[in-house]
């Protein structure tokens, strides 16, 4: 007898210290674990959304501030 098993997508937030633990215990039990990654653009609009931008007075000040 053949069983089939559906499969669900879960987003766990966890602090970066117990992401081992987690891939240890998804490693037995045979399930399948991958990062999300950010892309520049995301990166940038979250940035703008907690507002870290500045605007700078002039060129010279840009230059300044690089």
């Amino acid at each position: 007898m053949q069983t089939t098993a559906t499969m669900q997508g879960v987003y766990i937030a966890l602090p970066e210290c117990d992401v081992k633990i987690l891939r240890a215990l998804s490693a037995r039990m045979g399930w399948t674990m991958r990062k999300e990654h950010k892309s520049g653009i995301e990166k940038g609009l979250e940035d703008i959304r907690n507002g870290n931008v500045y605007h700078a007075k002039d060129s010279a000040d840009l230059i300044q501030q690089i």
